[in-house]
């Protein structure tokens, strides 16, 4: 071999080693990313939540607690009326809280595993382990996966860009649908991963106690105007309302017939007693808040009123379609 040739494949080989030795992948990132959750003992996270609903922007404080194993607390405080609501999974099951009602909801649940999260690490990590074909991006100060979701009751959800930054600690996660809107936005303004938790954060009592004396009890007494919905699945109306009275307020009953019949009831609220409310089914975020869903009915809570969507036939993610078009019309975000 000449020395000319010899040196050409020198400098080529220096040049191979010295570009994949300076290439940061995917596999790598996920790698640390992994090492980096599955040992935390504990994590504290504050940020912003933004949930677009047509052409309205609902904004959430949320604060999140995590301690090894398996417990979180997820508060979602509503930035316009302070209205605040908590999901919380602790050794006794998973609870949705409306503290201002004294209202406690436990679930039959395998949350946060069951879909996507765009406030827990270890829902985010699942989302990357999960899509064999995700990509990954490095930017100046980010990396970004792009994956899939899971969301089985909004179909309009099917992608997010999750963007860490170059210590593997979230920034901002965007959840975006066949067109590329972003419908769901998490901004990270805090993110403390050796967080010092008090137990008392995951105990149901005190959670209820000390969020009930920071939230003001706002009921109402009636229904000022029917809100409709603005979704109704083809070939189905609206075929009658009965308005009932009740003790402390009133409720207001729809009927729809047609191919996909439904029932949507709007009930005013009122505080509950020191029970809690068994359901079978899952929480699930919603423009107004966390909603209940079963396999035949969503049930929320909103600006003092409690809203119902009850049908036989109808899918779960059909159910939400209905239920959220419902808070189109708020009474008051």
């Amino acid at each position: 071999m000449n020395l000319k040739k010899f040196g050409f494949i020198l400098v080529l080989s220096l040049c191979l080693l010295l570009t994949g030795c300076g290439k940061y992948t995917s596999g790598d990132a996920q790698k640390d990313l992994e090492k980096k959750i599955e040992n935390l003992k504990s994590y504290k996270l504050t940020g912003e939540m933004e949930i677009v609903n047509n052409d309205d922007v609902y904004k959430y404080d949320v604060d999140v607690a995590y301690e090894k194993t398996d417990k979180f607390r997820v508060s979602l405080k509503n930035q316009t009326n302070s209205h605040e609501q908590i999901i919380l999974k602790n050794d006794d099951g998973v609870y949705v809280l409306t503290p201002a009602l004294n209202k406690s909801f436990k679930f039959q649940s395998d949350w946060p595993y069951n879909n996507s999260q765009v406030y827990l690490l270890q829902t985010l990590l699942s989302d990357i382990q999960n899509d064999k074909d995700k990509e990954f991006k490095e930017t100046n100060t980010d990396y970004i996966f792009t994956t899939g979701v899971n969301y089985p009751n909004n179909s309009n959800l099917v992608r997010q860009k999750i963007y860490f930054d170059k210590d593997m600690k979230p920034n901002k996660v965007e959840v975006m649908n066949n067109e590329n809107d972003v419908l769901i936005k998490m901004t990270f303004k805090k993110v403390d991963l050796d967080a010092k938790i008090d137990s008392k954060e995951f105990s149901l009592d005190n959670n209820m106690k000390v969020s009930k004396t920071e939230e003001e009890l706002e009921t109402v007494s009636e229904i000022d105007e029917d809100i409709y919905p603005m979704y109704i699945p083809e070939n189905t109306k609206l075929t009658d309302k009965e308005t009932v009275s009740l003790d402390n307020g009133e409720r207001v009953i729809m009927t729809f017939e047609g191919d996909n019949p439904f029932m949507l009831v709007e009930q005013t609220a009122s505080a509950g007693d020191d029970g809690i409310i068994s359901v079978v089914g899952e929480p699930c975020i919603m423009a107004t808040g966390v909603a209940a869903v079963s396999d035949n009915m969503v049930s929320w809570i909103n600006n003092g009123i409690e809203y119902y969507v009850v049908a036989d036939n109808m899918s779960s993610s059909e159910l939400m379609s209905v239920a959220s078009s419902v808070s189109v019309i708020p009474i008051g975000k």
